[in-house]
């Protein structure tokens, strides 16, 4: 039994593929998490914004399936 990883997604990719990632590892719809993200930011002045570009940073990339 292998263990999941957050990856960034490279099939559900707006920007950096954080939300798509994010969706894909939950097994909900990424666009939902795209909403929250989205609420998250304007209420929270910006600070949603810079949490999503270090996530960005942090979260690496989706190995590449051969």
């Amino acid at each position: 039994m292998s263990q999941k990883k957050l990856y960034r997604s490279k099939e559900n990719k707006m920007i950096c593929g954080v939300c798509g990632g994010i969706g894909e590892y939950f097994n909900i719809d990424p666009t939902l998490v795209r909403l929250a993200m989205v609420l998250v930011a304007a209420c929270s002045f910006g600070s949603g914004v810079l949490a999503y570009f270090i996530a960005a940073i942090i979260i690496p990339d989706e190995p590449a399936a051969f």
